[in-house]
């Protein structure tokens, strides 16, 4: 199942920078490990805001759920998913 979801982080602005700095190199390693199994298919930054749009690819929404709540910027997000299916009109066979 496609899902596209949009999370925009709202870390605390006291939290320390070391802190911050850690917890964003953790998060990077897990996207990009999720990335590579074909999970995270597409990652796009959402100019001028730490927000991105994402489509992810897994079984059904409870493996979503499971994804999106490692993720360790999770209890410093704001999250909107919309599951996807195919158009009738796409020109992808494959892109379901």
């Amino acid at each position: 199942m496609l899902f596209h979801v949009e999370m925009t982080v709202k870390l605390p602005t006291d939290m320390p920078v070391e802190q911050a700095t850690r917890i964003k190199a953790t998060e990077k390693a897990y996207s990009q490990d999720l990335q590579h199994q074909g999970k995270w298919r597409h990652l796009w930054r959402i100019a001028g805001s730490y927000s991105n749009i994402s489509i992810f690819d897994v079984k059904d929404n409870a493996e979503l759920q499971e994804l999106v709540s490692n993720l360790p910027l999770f209890p410093y997000m704001e999250i909107n998913v919309k599951p996807l299916c195919r158009h009738p009109s796409s020109v992808r066979e494959n892109d379901s």
